[in-house]
């Protein structure tokens, strides 16, 4: 079986009872309640409107059940190693069938039982790329979905291969069909349903603020057992300071990736917050845009060139950045392969930045200074390009003054566009960029690398069009290969990629999740970080 690296998942129990409950439709108090802040608005936290939102997909943990999630160990492969959610068990009827027998104890928040239907509705509409282009990408290889009864379902696929179970069930939640059926394809994020979801998980909606916060309350009929905490709130703060502060001061309970090494060291300090480093899918990269962003339809008029984006590969020293900005929390990657990829190879190591050699390669490719302002020029154009990067997350506006000055002095001129979070993802969504500095939650399956980095996925999660059809082919043919076969053509798909330099890979991160002692049996599950929210248990400042 394809497995990863086991993650640390951190359970911490102590002897003292949870906080006193509250029946639900009380008001809860401020020490039954859990207050998370992230600097990205979970403004649709629904399956299949995730649209590659790292908040949105985590707050839906609270609100949404799959029909099974990943396993401790993190394995992709094969019909085991999943735990069971909505569906109870599943059995394999042949080498392309599924069945799925529903859990009947689970109920949609507004009574209704959760059946068989509700999820082949919700794997049929990510089937069609006119609901989510990105997640039909992911589902290609799923014929059909069918419920012959309310507690049974069936998925077929188009050809035998290991992940079968793991693209049934990861990246598609069941919706309530009584409630999203009559609703047209394509309309479901204007619908009445987006604006109040019901769920079928330990919290139901409340309310929305919108830009500033999204509450959350205990639904006490989940099936699985009665939440500890009797509201979660997930507060929107754009400025890292503010984050820092609201944890600092006791006014939120939980920061994930509170940023920078000074930020971390910040919170370490403080004894009123434990610090729980959790492994992730997360990469940051730098990614160049291959098409012009006057007009997508022509080629970029710099980084189109292969040997620009590796010259500018060579200058950057993403070791020193990487230390200097997040200290022992990261490290650099080879390509799209963040720490819970089982085909990380863990021998990698980033080679040394050489500005002379960067220097070189641009002069040979007919860039040189030839009115000495230090800029190089060709045909009378300025080596100069734009860096986007969202202005709530410090890290990352960190790296990019060292990418500026770096690349200042192998003659290349950099604009840092420090964006607010909607339009940076605005102008990215449109190309309107040169170097985009993205950080992606990738799939735990390296065949989620189709998303970002294949011909495929372009004018989806892949931004910059990048078109490799050999990394097309190996990645193909890694998906349907036997273990030892797949981790070699995975391998050579990402060596491939980092030949081709789309992208400066800057750094893979193991996050740091900063909690209020007070909140004790913290549980956190690296790909789904906030699905065991329900059963930690706040209590009395400690």
């Amino acid at each position: 079986m394809r497995r990863t690296l086991r993650p640390a998942v951190f359970l911490l129990l102590l002897a003292s009872p949870p906080a006193a409950a509250v029946a639900y439709g009380q008001a809860a108090t401020r020490l039954e309640t859990v207050v998370i802040v992230g600097g990205q608005e979970p403004a649709s936290p629904i399956p299949t409107l995730f649209a590659n939102s790292a908040s949105n997909r985590a707050v839906s943990e609270l609100l949404f059940l799959p029909l099974a999630r990943l396993g401790p160990d993190n394995v992709t492969s094969g019909d085991k190693g999943f735990v069971p959610q909505l569906a109870r068990s599943w059995t394999r009827r042949d080498s392309l069938t599924l069945v799925f027998e529903m859990d009947r104890r689970a109920r949609w928040q507004d009574g209704t039982p959760v059946t068989a239907r509700d999820a082949a509705l919700a794997i049929n509409l990510a089937r069609d790329p006119a609901v989510d282009a990105q997640t039909a990408l992911l589902m290609r290889l799923v014929a059909e979905a069918t419920a012959p009864d309310e507690s049974h379902l069936v998925v077929r696929f188009t050809e035998a291969y290991d992940e079968q179970l793991y693209d049934a069930v990861y990246h598609v939640y069941p919706l309530p069909a009584h409630l999203v059926d009559t609703i047209p394809r394509g309309a479901l994020a204007k619908s009445a349903f987006a604006t109040a979801p019901v769920g079928n998980g330990p919290y139901r909606w409340t309310r929305r603020v919108p830009k500033q916060q999204l509450e959350l309350t205990a639904y006490d009929q989940f099936f699985l057992g009665k939440p500890g905490p009797r509201r979660v709130l997930y507060l929107t703060v754009g400025d890292a300071e503010a984050r820092m502060n609201l944890l600092l001061s006791g006014d939120a309970d939980v920061l994930a990736a509170p940023g920078t090494v000074s930020s971390v060291a910040r919170v370490t300090a403080d004894k009123r917050v434990r610090v729980y480093p959790m492994p992730t899918t997360i990469v940051g990269y730098l990614s160049f845009n291959q098409r012009d962003p006057a007009d997508l339809n022509r080629p970029h008029p710099i980084l189109s060139d292969p040997a620009v984006r590796a010259a500018i590969v060579k200058a950057l020293d993403r070791r020193g950045m990487v230390q200097a900005t997040f200290g022992s929390w990261a490290s650099v990657p080879e390509g799209p392969v963040p720490q819970l990829f089982w085909i990380r190879d863990p021998g990698y190591k980033p080679a040394a930045a050489d500005p002379a050699g960067a220097r070189a390669q641009l002069v040979s490719r007919g860039w040189t200074d030839s009115d000495g302002d230090g800029v190089l020029d060709k045909a009378g154009k300025p080596l100069a390009l734009t860096l986007n990067y969202p202005s709530q997350d410090a890290a990352r506006g960190q790296l990019a003054l060292q990418v500026q000055e770096q690349l200042r002095q192998v003659g290349i001129r950099i604009e840092i566009n420090r964006l607010d979070g909607p339009v940076w993802v605005e102008r990215r969504n449109r190309g309107e960029f040169d170097l985009d500095f993205a950080q992606g939650a990738m799939d735990p399956s390296p065949a989620g690398m189709v998303q970002s980095w294949s011909c495929a996925g372009r004018g989806g999660a892949n931004k910059a069009y990048y078109c490799n059809p050999k990394v097309d082919s190996l990645l193909a043919l890694a998906l349907r290969a036997p273990k030892k076969e797949a981790l070699s053509l995975y391998r050579q798909a990402v060596r491939t990629i980092a030949a081709d330099a789309p992208a400066v890979f800057v750094y893979t991160l193991t996050t740091p999740m900063a909690v209020n002692a007070r909140i004790r049996q913290v549980e956190l599950i690296p790909v789904a970080p906030w699905s065991a929210v329900w059963r930690w248990a706040p209590g009395p400042s400690r």
